[in-house]
């Protein structure tokens, strides 16, 4: 059967298409207040940690309750034109519970800062926690933030040689990897893609750095371009060299689909710290 596209702003739209989906993302701040101010009262959360010189250029860094084995960074998401660290806290349980450090940053958002600027950010955020933490590395991001985890272990990753050299796996939740369709919505009036920015920003169209791992994991339940985005970053680089591997989860949407980062023992969490 053909099938095309012919509405781009709802291919890419969650809230609308996902029952009671109006919930989200307000259903995520008053838990990620909660499980913030619970790790502050237990001396385990360094909050508004400074890795550049924007006012988003802040990440919040949460500890284990012994020495960490390692450090885990959460990129959120918001097609790059909203949101901020602060709505995703309590998704840090699953990783400390295994002993690992969780730094999540914010970043300036479009229409102030290209994608492409964004993505330098976050290169700078994963240094400056890197230093804060020894030991491996392990990204994980959301939408958007998939897009800009997966940039990160790309050829062109603007991390450090010493940086790249630690991460041990990746995993794009839900990540948007070929930025091209995008033009086509009206959320581009913010984001600004243009053809060339596509081009060096879309980690599906850039090779993957030497080794590079990561899982692709998508809700079954999402927008068939989620899905479609999913497999299409595993299936290119698997055929360029790097590990790679695809996963729908029953039952799960773009929102409720960030609820295994809560349990150390999700599947979702056993496929990052594999």
């Amino acid at each position: 059967m053909r099938h095309w596209i012919s509405d781009w702003d709802n291919a890419y739209a969650n809230g609308i298409n996902i029952p009671q989906g109006d919930r989200w993302p307000a259903a995520w701040v008053e838990p990620a207040q909660q499980y913030r101010e619970a790790l502050s009262a237990e001396g385990r959360a360094k909050l508004g940690l400074v890795y550049g010189g924007k006012p988003r250029n802040r990440f919040d860094l949460f500890l284990p309750e012994s020495r960490p084995a390692g450090l885990m960074v959460f990129v959120h998401g918001g097609f790059w034109i909203g949101l901020d660290n602060s709505y995703w806290s309590h998704f840090a349980r699953g990783a400390l519970e295994r002993g690992y450090a969780v730094a999540m940053p914010s970043y300036t958002l479009a229409p102030e800062s290209r994608i492409a600027d964004i993505t330098i950010e976050i290169g700078r955020a994963i240094e400056a926690a890197a230093e804060e933490v020894e030991g491996p590395i392990r990204l994980i991001g959301h939408s958007a933030g998939g897009q800009l985890v997966t940039r990160m272990i790309s050829a062109t990753s603007p991390l450090p040689e010493t940086v790249r050299g630690r991460i041990a796996n990746v995993v794009s939740l839900s990540g948007v990897h070929d930025l091209r369709p995008l033009m086509n919505t009206k959320m581009n009036e913010k984001q600004r893609i243009d053809r060339d920015e596509a081009y060096r920003e879309s980690p599906a169209l850039l090779e993957p750095m030497p080794n590079a791992r990561v899982t692709c994991w998508v809700g079954a339940a999402e927008r068939s371009e989620f899905v479609r985005q999913n497999a299409l970053l595993a299936s290119i680089w698997k055929g360029l060299g790097a590990e790679t591997e695809a996963v729908e989860e029953p039952d799960k949407h773009h929102f409720n689909v960030l609820d295994g980062m809560t349990d150390p023992n999700h599947p979702l969490m056993e496929a990052l710290f594999s």
